[in-house]
């Protein structure tokens, strides 16, 4: 809540006059570059009429937050911890990945800090901190307060037709003066507290290391991750797109969920980063899923494609990178490819390149993949006590680190 409304009657305001408004940290590797990008991004809707109520909304949540309020944080802290492990148990491959990730890239690495495995284990610590020490609690927020909202490096992003860009421009003036200019000189940030932002500083990273994170289920989320760009000489294609959807729908599908029995199995590549991940969803197998991740490079470079299958894979590719969109949608996807530098030159040759895949480039990522993965992999699985003792056993050649999370 704020100073004037407790957190039910300033919800209900903001459900009244706007269309929603939501808060969230948003970090990503940047092409070629050691810095991450890395916001706190506040986003939200409105209509012409009722946008000057959503920046008083806005500036009023930034500038008088009851932060004093011991038992609405604790509140928080536990519907989050709650929320955390309903997803760990519930959707545990993307933990998998965000603790692999964690390993390679500091932008990856921040991210899990503020929202995978660390994140959780951060926040109990909170829960607990909050009843033996709330001074300090009360005392960090503040000063996070102080230092995030400001003008300095502030970037506003709007969507919406030209009158109505025009009519608001005073407003998104006025919002944007009565922010503070900058954080207060004594929450300066020094430059020994931006190594890890600038590449000097690993600290933040995970240790390299094959881990089982145990929780109560019956099934299993694995995940494996290499780096085509570090631990191979490959170099970034869009064809790598039209590859990796290609492998998700075929041997994945057939191998760890027709075969296998998941409810699913994929990869990705992540263009910027060279981060290729193997995950799957609901698995009862663990190992066997590893053997099939790895059999994936075999796949590729034994693999036969008539020229009517190649072409069906490129249009579904298109397809997906075409999607439809609505105003909104339109205009945050512009605004991140402006956070992550990506140029219309670039989207025009990455399409290009994408229309021009061949066989051969399918062959050349299956013997890059399989160097890294050779070189330089690591596997992390969300699973059973029981699961994760048997698959120590099964594949000693890892030397599993098993973490009791739940």
């Amino acid at each position: 809540g704020t100073k004037s409304e407790d957190f039910v009657e300033l919800t209900e305001r903001i459900g009244r006059k706007t269309g929603g408004i939501s808060a969230y940290s948003f970090t990503s590797p940047l092409k070629e570059e050691e810095k991450p990008c890395a916001y706190i991004i506040v986003r939200g809707k409105a209509t012409r009429d009722k946008f000057a109520e959503y920046c008083e909304i806005v500036e009023d949540i930034v500038k008088n937050v009851e932060l004093n309020n011991k038992d609405r944080l604790k509140q928080m802290v536990f519907e989050t911890i709650a929320g955390q492990e309903a997803a760990i148990v519930g959707r545990g491959h993307s933990y998998a990945m965000g603790r692999l990730g964690a390993q390679r890239g500091i932008a990856n690495a921040a991210s899990e800090q503020m929202g995978g495995i660390s994140n959780y284990l951060a926040m109990k610590e909170l829960a607990e901190k909050i009843e033996s020490d709330w001074d300090s609690v009360l005392s960090d927020l503040q000063l996070l307060r102080q230092a995030v909202f400001k003008k300095e490096g502030m970037l506003v992003n709007l969507t919406a037709d030209e009158a109505t860009l025009t009519s608001i421009e005073s407003q998104v003036d006025g919002f944007v003066s009565a922010l503070p200019g900058a954080a207060p000189t004594d929450l300066a940030v020094q430059g020994s507290d931006l190594a890890w932002y600038t590449g000097e500083d690993s600290s933040l990273l995970l240790p390299k290391e094959n881990e089982l994170l145990l929780v109560p289920t019956q099934v299993n989320y694995v995940a494996k991750g290499t780096n085509l760009y570090t631990d191979t000489d490959y170099a970034p294609h869009g064809s790598s797109v039209v590859i990796s959807k290609y492998l998700s729908t075929t041997w994945l599908w057939d191998r760890v969920r027709v075969v296998g029995g998941a409810y699913g199995g994929f990869c990705s590549f992540d263009n910027t980063s060279g981060m290729f991940s193997f995950m799957s969803y609901r698995d009862p197998n663990l190992t066997k899923t590893i053997d099939n991740y790895d059999g994936s490079t075999g796949f590729l470079k034994d693999l036969t494609l008539d020229e009517d299958e190649l072409t069906k894979s490129i249009i579904a590719t298109i397809g997906d990178i075409d999607s439809y969109q609505l105003p909104d949608s339109k205009g945050y996807t512009a605004f991140m490819r402006h956070l992550l530098k990506v140029s219309d030159e670039e989207r025009q040759q990455r399409r290009d390149q994408i229309l021009g895949t061949t066989l051969k480039d399918f062959k050349d990522f299956g013997e890059a993949l399989e160097s890294a993965m050779a070189n330089n992999s690591q596997v992390c699985a969300v699973t059973s006590k029981d699961m994760a003792s048997q698959a120590t056993e099964e594949k000693k050649d890892l030397s599993f680190v098993s973490k009791q999370i739940l």
